[in-house]
């Protein structure tokens, strides 16, 4: 019997209408959108405006905002979708079948991902109350910073289902605005266009002096690309793409812009000025704050959801611990991660305060994000192969993205001493968890002993029908790890038989599988004995709530229907008033024991693995189990190699 526990659900963001463009500006361009804040500025920092900079600058961030977000992830990468979601696990779900090995750059993209997405928040909003300091140039802007994050943080409890609905107007603004003033400069000064022109690129990397090492700031106009990849099953790839020719037509004028402002003052320093607020007259420069503001905090809504998102997919490939997930609205794919929240909090709040201002965090950031582009790009390839293109294109795009993203990493290397570190720190501890999480379940699961469950079939119809033994429940269920139809583990059968026999009526057997299509929701039912013995076996994909008390209860009320299996009461004063029969869960929770020899490197992972369990939610909270119907047996794991004690009996005749 082979079931669906799905709902009829269409995703109607995956057609292309102007609601669904609308939505992708709100939730998918705020990083990249905002990152004219900034990018400019990175470029000339403290140098001399001189034309072949500005122009080889410009030249820079075209050519990066064509190759690397346009065909690398808006053409190409936009094609991996896993059921309409995208995102680098995602990416891996759909190649991980391919090569053990790819979960490494998984984890170290994922990690890096997030290590990186701590700066985003602080430095886009630092970047936009920064620009009061043009009229007041005494403003505290640190506690004004920490007071917009505060708030942002705070509310994530309660949804983003209202205000996101704001999401897109506001974006639509943005745009409208960046595109407006960069015009309004572009259009006298029009020969700043030839920095299309690759030749300016060329000779700004070569022959300007540190020419290269600027690969660092101009690699902040793309940063946002990953997150593009991410949101791609809020809004479709259709809409994704149909938006982001506008968005790069609006990011562009306006770097264009900046790019006119700047050759009308070569020679000068640039002494703490912003370009993107000097293309504003200044009656407009309170509005052009107000909407800059908005748009950093969509920005910084957009990294946090997708932190959420990142850690709730990692749980679902046992990449992380399981954690506490809530869903605050209706809306799919909206969840909320409190202990996820208030570390990105700390984080933001600890990077606003180390670094005081947007130009220094400048310095830190992107760094680790172009490691995560490296292994984008390593995931990519396999799943190209996989869906047989070309090896022509494969290898020749893998070499193409691999030589950009390469140059990005060895420019933005020397951001490391500037404050990259902390990435670099953060992105090692990170992925120290996901490697210790997916190390530790594979030697747990090495060690587990199976059995056949036919063997066992005899002895649990027997038990079952042994009136002498105590009933210890009507229906008795098992949650159990062995993902074989066939076998079960050791300690399952020594949890009925060897310990206080637990006698029922029926004997379930549960097992979760987690399958790399994100909303599936399938189960199957095998009968070992009938009437007596099942295993129901859920797959549930890696975005789906694993509440399998519910699931199971659906599953048995459907079975009863069928009358495959009768639920009433086995109790006479019980059963003549239709009383449904009690249900048990039984969890066992194998613990490391140091009565065996182990591998140092075994012991090592799985004293970590211990250690991390304590972030973790118990099974039963994980299964939203009923615990007042619920017995968690605590037993070691049965390992190889028991220490040998040399005992001698003193009283032996």
């Amino acid at each position: 019997m082979n079931q669906d526990l799905n709902s009829a659900e269409t995703n109607h963001l995956d057609r292309f209408s102007a609601a669904g463009l609308l939505i992708s500006l709100g939730i998918v361009f705020g990083d990249i959108g905002t990152s004219p804040l900034y990018v400019m500025k990175a470029i000339i920092g403290e140098s001399v405006i001189q034309t072949d900079l500005i122009l080889g600058g410009l030249s820079c961030v075209f050519w990066t905002l064509t190759i690397q977000t346009t065909v690398k992830y808006v053409l190409l990468t936009l094609q991996a979708d896993n059921k309409g979601e995208g995102g680098i696990l995602a990416l891996y779900a759909l190649v991980r079948r391919e090569k053990n090995w790819l979960v490494i750059p998984a984890i170290v993209g994922t990690c890096a991902l997030l290590a990186d997405g701590l700066i985003t928040p602080p430095i886009s909003v630092t970047a936009a109350i920064e620009g009061i300091e043009i009229i007041r140039p005494d403003i505290p802007v640190v506690p004004i910073v920490i007071t917009i994050l505060t708030g942002l943080f705070f509310f994530q409890q309660f949804g983003t289902s209202v205000i996101g609905k704001a999401f897109g107007p506001i974006m639509l603004v943005w745009f409208g605005m960046l595109a407006t003033f960069g015009i309004i400069w572009l259009l006298p000064n029009l020969s700043v266009l030839k920095a299309i022109n690759p030749y300016y690129a060329l000779e700004l990397l070569v022959k300007y002096p540190q020419g290269f090492w600027l690969l660092g700031a101009v690699f902040l106009c793309t940063t946002g690309a990953e997150a593009l990849y991410s949101d791609l099953g809020h809004c479709g790839k259709k809409n994704i793409r149909v938006s982001w020719a506008f968005v790069k037509t609006a990011l562009l004028l306006n770097y264009f812009g900046q790019g006119a402002w700047l050759l009308s003052h070569t020679g000068k320093l640039l002494d703490g000025q912003n370009p993107f607020y000097q293309l504003m007259p200044e009656w407009f420069i309170i509005p052009g704050i107000s909407i800059a503001t908005l748009a950093t905090i969509i920005a910084s809504q957009a990294l946090i959801s997708g932190s959420y998102t990142l850690i709730k997919e990692a749980i679902g490939l046992n990449l992380w611990p399981k954690v506490r997930v809530i869903y605050p609205s209706i809306l799919k794919g909206q969840l909320y991660i409190p202990s996820t929240n208030w570390i990105l909090y700390a984080g933001c709040l600890l990077i606003v305060l180390f670094f005081q201002k947007s130009e220094n965090m400048e310095g830190a950031y992107g760094l680790t994000i172009t490691i995560t582009m490296i292994m984008t790009t390593i995931l990519l390839t396999f799943y190209l192969l996989k869906k047989n293109y070309s090896k022509i294109f494969v290898f020749g795009s893998l070499i193409v993205f691999l030589t950009v993203e390469f140059s990005f990493l060895i420019a933005n290397s020397s951001k490391i001493v500037a404050g990259g570190w902390i990435t670099l720190v953060i992105g090692s501890a990170l992925s120290l968890v996901m490697v210790t999480w997916y190390r530790g379940a594979n030697i747990r699961n090495r060690y587990t002993k199976l059995e056949p469950i036919e063997e066992y079939l005899p002895m649990l119809e027997s038990l079952s029908k042994d009136e002498k033994v105590p009933k210890f429940a009507t229906h008795l269920v098992y949650l159990t790890e062995s993902d074989q139809e066939h076998k079960m583990e050791r300690k399952v059968f020594y949890s009925i038989f060897e310990k206080r026999p637990k006698r029922a009526d029926v004997y379930w057997f549960v097992h979760v599988t987690d399958v790399d299509d994100p909303y599936t929701k399938t189960y199957t039912v095998h009968e070992l004995i009938p009437g007596k013995v099942f295993r129901i076996e859920f797959k549930l994909g890696f975005r789906i709530e694993p509440r399998i008390n519910l699931l199971f209860r659906k599953v048995v009320q459907e079975m009863d229907f069928e009358e495959q299996v009768d639920i009433e009461s086995r109790y006479p004063s019980l059963k003549k008033f239709n009383i449904s029969g009690d249900f048990r869960f039984v969890i066992i929770d194998k613990i490391l024991t140091y009565d065996y020899d182990l591998p140092a490197s075994d012991q090592l992972i799985l004293g970590l693995y211990n250690f991390f369990g304590r972030l973790s939610l118990s099974t039963e909270k994980i299964f939203e189990l009923d615990t007042s119907i619920t017995d968690v047996e605590k037993v070691p794991l049965i390992l190889a190699g028991v220490r040998e004690y040399d005992l001698e009996r003193e009283d032996k005749i």
